[in-house]
């Protein structure tokens, strides 16, 4: 995937969840199905996740490659990291469970501000995505969480699937 397209994809994704936020009641930011995060949780799980990746594309490239390494193979498609990532969740939802747990829940009065976060957010992502250069993405490396690491390309891929999968998460729930 190109970056003009990623860039598309970044938007797309996190426009139709914004959208979907603001066309439910408020009184749903603090509700979830039983066992599963808030849409309030939801959301600061998508926001913690693109201000660290944003804060990771802000750091020089010789440090990142000093620090992670660099890819040593091709970047794999769109599709095949969706592929990945559904596996590893369910390999580990254990660990994925325990992760949930340490989510702090959004109160109401932090709606519109969290919203507005996510806006920035992803908007400085897809910044980001035009400014390097397609060499650094398929090269320099950072670590996910689940997914061990991955070239800056497939994991700025992956941020558009992870907003779409909790998006898909919050209409399946209401």
């Amino acid at each position: 995937m190109n970056k003009k397209e990623i860039v598309a994809l970044l938007g797309k994704e996190h426009q139709r969840l914004v959208n979907w936020l603001n066309n439910q009641p408020e009184e749903n930011w603090e509700k979830g199905p039983e066992g599963k995060w808030t849409t309030g949780q939801q959301v600061l799980h998508i926001v913690n996740s693109l201000q660290a990746l944003n804060k990771a594309l802000r750091v020089p490239k010789f440090i990142l490659k000093f620090k992670f390494g660099k890819s040593n193979r091709e970047v794999r498609d769109f599709d095949t990291v969706v592929q990945r990532y559904q596996d590893r969740l369910r390999e580990n939802q254990e660990a994925a469970f325990q992760f949930n747990q340490k989510l702090k829940t959004p109160s109401i009065q932090e709606r519109k501000k969290l919203i507005t976060t996510l806006i920035r957010e992803y908007t400085k992502l897809q910044k980001h995505t035009k400014k390097w250069k397609d060499r650094h993405l398929d090269t320099c490396i950072l670590p996910h969480p689940l997914m061990g690491k991955m070239p800056i390309r497939e994991l700025i891929m992956w941020s558009a699937h992870h907003v779409n999968h909790h998006t898909n998460v919050l209409i399946d729930a209401y």
